[in-house]
């Protein structure tokens, strides 16, 4: 008996994480306040808590020059992290790696890696040789599978003949993530012909602006009754000027968007967004599995450099009552550890699967 209990006590202290095994930065580009940004983060400490890595994240409050300005005082202390995680938002990839590759830390990119005119020259342990690689969410998934689910719908309520017409607000012309959703759109589209784009504009991810951008609309194309939108704040935008006109979200409206929130989840439940895509809060998470596994040898490079992987799901009201059963009141203790190689050498692909962390027990 006492054997069984010291080989029980010995497989658990094999199985946990060292204490603070390495400390990673994360340069979070959003806002201290930004529910999206905000998840992001708590993704990230949960998955820091379960391989014991110490992470310290800094937020460049959308300000790309703040970004810039973090990255220049991490690579000055005299007590540095080992890695730093950093995110392609407004260009600002390029310096931070350089300079805080100049100071011996190795970086990787989450969310958005190298655009393509810097590939050529500033490609990962080449250009940059301490920037490891980068993890990005297939974006254009997100806006695929929206779209698609909207033109479904359209598809199936529109009267013999009819030529069900569209709405579409983007984040903005020129980020990948934004080019990559609108261009999921774009697909869906090009495999129903028979759903019209009527006007797609840009609200720069701001609610704000979307309601402003929503009302013009609701002026020119009074028939329609169908938006798709790039993400979750853009959304509420719309409807705040949809309800702003008289009309009922959920009765005359088929809207889709994109995130995670608590707030997206409650609208596919109450029927105001009939379709939602999310997941891709937890790639800072994946990213640092993958750094994590580097630290102890296990490189990622056999699986690619600069790594585009799905990671977005279609959340019905089933989905959504699920979610926020299982991370309402917050994310908690999540257990990564089943998804790295290091604690699961037979593993030889990344699998990152929110569908699969959404079933695990809490």
């Amino acid at each position: 008996m006492k054997f069984r209990l010291l080989s029980l006590a010995l497989a658990l202290l094999c199985w946990m994480p060292p204490a603070w095994s390495q400390t990673v930065g994360f340069i979070n580009p959003g806002r201290a306040n930004e529910p999206y940004w905000l998840g992001v983060s708590e993704a990230m400490q949960a998955a820091a808590r379960s391989l014991g890595v110490k992470l310290e994240i800094q937020y460049a409050e959308r300000d790309p020059a703040r970004a810039l300005q973090l990255g220049r005082e991490i690579a000055a202390r005299a007590q540095r992290p080992d890695y730093v995680i950093l995110v392609n938002e407004k260009g600002t990839l390029v310096e931070n790696a350089r300079v805080l590759g100049a100071a011996g830390i190795k970086t990787f990119a989450a969310f958005s890696g190298l655009l393509p005119q810097e590939r050529a020259r500033w490609a990962p342990r080449k250009g940059l040789p301490q920037l490891l690689g980068s993890l990005e969410p297939r974006a254009e998934d997100a806006g695929y599978l929206t779209a698609k689910a909207l033109i479904r719908q359209a598809l199936a309520d529109a009267p013999n003949g009819d030529r069900p017409q569209l709405l579409a607000i983007g984040g903005d012309r020129s980020t990948p993530v934004s080019i990559q959703r609108n261009e999921g759109l774009r697909r869906a589209l090009a495999e129903h012909p028979q759903v019209e784009l009527v006007q797609q504009s840009f609200a720069d991810w701001r609610r704000d602006l979307a309601a402003e951008t929503m009302a013009g609309m609701l002026a020119r194309h009074r028939q329609a009754r169908r938006l798709w939108t790039g993400s979750d704040l853009m959304a509420f935008g719309a409807m705040d000027a949809i309800e702003a006109a008289g009309q009922q979200v959920a009765r005359d409206w088929h809207i889709s968007s994109i995130n995670t929130s608590n707030e997206a989840m409650k609208a596919v439940i109450d029927g105001r967004l009939k379709a939602l895509a999310g997941g891709h809060f937890l790639a800072g998470a994946w990213s640092l599995v993958m750094v994590y596994d580097y630290h102890h040898g296990h490189d990622f490079a056999a699986e690619g450099l600069a790594l585009e992987r799905p990671m977005f799901m279609l959340f019905d009201r089933a989905e959504a009552q699920r979610f926020l059963a299982r991370f309402g009141e917050g994310l908690g203790e999540l257990d990564f550890r089943p998804y790295s190689k290091t604690f699961n050498p037979k593993l030889k692909r990344y699998r990152f699967d929110l569908a699969e962390l959404l079933k695990a027990r809490p």
